[in-house]
């Protein structure tokens, strides 16, 4: 199970918010396919931070291992979220398979 955080959403335009939001809970879906069969309930929490013309936005993962976190700045807010979700992505999947490796090597190696 993969519980959604939004934080700071106030921070990003109100033409944009419901789009932004939406798509969080787009790609959010992603992460709970993925996990559906993970041990521990996860919080994906993504932070909206709009300073002069960039948006910042990050999102992290609380994995069993470690918590996995990716920053990503641009000008609009969409493609931010875009970017940010497709790297953490990346990152969380290669974690998941150090975890599922490093699982199988113990449970070999066990006797």
């Amino acid at each position: 199970m993969v519980n959604l955080i939004l934080k700071n959403i106030n921070e990003v335009e109100e033409s944009y918010r419901a789009e932004a939001e939406e798509l969080c809970h787009e790609k959010s879906e992603f992460f709970k396919e993925l996990f559906k069969k993970y041990d521990k309930d996860l919080t994906l929490e993504v932070i909206f931070d709009h300073s002069s013309a960039l948006y910042k936005v990050s999102a992290s993962l609380n994995l069993k291992s470690k918590k996995v976190l990716v920053v990503e700045e641009h000008k609009e807010v969409l493609k931010a979220v875009t970017s940010v979700f497709n790297a953490l992505k990346k990152a969380a999947k290669k974690q998941y398979e150090l975890e599922r490796k490093d699982y199988e090597y113990k449970r070999k190696n066990r006797k």
